[in-house]
């Protein structure tokens, strides 16, 4: 090989040696790679409706109306199978509306997609349970004598948990002063929950404040953990306010509802 190199010309044989480069990038550039890409998702009022039914359903208290939206935001990823090549990892790279995730964050490994569907749907359950002791728990009512039924087709996971517990305490208490919880405002957020009111990161949060302004909101409760995230892509006119457990959402909210912005933390 060498001696036959050396008969050729530099450029020739530049040209030639290059072969074997271009094919190993075409091949990797074609080649599958671990990562999902996301983009912003659809995002529920959990205070509303879903396909005709109430999101949050309750019985054996009394049930105010309500004013304004809490809505829950999502991403929206490509699927557990879908093959993510280089061009594609290299399109979202520069995109303000796209992340590249690695796909263990977003599918647990090793799962086909049913098993990753049933996976999802059970810790959307699992978040539903923790959010309703933590808002009974919060409001001092008693989960034997108050039952929750919380329904919303199609989304899994436990990032809605910080929702539903508010939309459940905005139901039963508004701002404990007879308005809502709201103010009448569209406010969004995002956030895991644990029955003891704890709020965890969930992941995602640059592209889920897009979604909440995208979709109204002019206020954004985000995990403390991940300001850093949300401001990173901030949109105008969305304020980012810092939770950490359900007991100060609920103080935030209350402060803004009652135009006490200094009391109100931001990102």
């Amino acid at each position: 090989m060498l001696s036959s190199l050396s008969r050729l010309s530099r450029p020739r044989a530049l040209a030639l040696c290059a072969l074997p480069v271009a094919a190993l990038f075409a091949v990797v550039g074609l080649a599958p790679l671990p990562y999902a890409i996301a983009q912003p998702g659809t995002t529920a009022d959990v205070l509303g409706e879903d396909r005709g039914q109430e999101v949050i359903t309750i019985t054996g208290a009394a049930v105010r109306p309500t004013e304004g939206q809490l809505r829950m935001t999502t991403i929206l990823a490509t699927g557990p199978s879908t093959d993510v090549d280089l061009g594609d990892v290299a399109d979202a790279w520069f995109r303000t509306d796209r992340a590249v995730l690695p796909h263990d964050s977003v599918y647990p490994s090793g799962k086909s997609d049913a098993e990753i569907e049933k996976h999802n749907l059970g810790q959307m359950k699992a978040s539903q349970d923790a959010a309703t002791l933590a808002a009974l728990g919060y409001l001092k009512k008693d989960p034997e004598k108050v039952k929750v039924t919380l329904n919303l087709a199609d989304v899994g996971g436990p990032s809605a948990g910080l929702l539903f517990s508010l939309g459940i305490v905005d139901k039963l208490d508004g701002n404990g002063d007879g308005g809502d919880l709201t103010g009448g405002r569209t406010v969004a957020g995002t956030g895991t929950i644990q029955p003891d009111g704890t709020v965890g990161a969930v992941g995602g949060v640059s592209l889920k404040t897009q979604a909440a302004a995208r979709d109204g909101a002019t206020v954004f409760l985000v995990p403390k953990d991940e300001c850093a995230d949300a401001l990173a892509e901030q949109p105008k006119g969305l304020r980012l306010v810092p939770v950490t457990a359900l007991s100060n959402a609920v103080a935030s909210l209350r402060a803004l509802e009652q135009g006490q912005e200094s009391k109100v933390p931001s990102c």
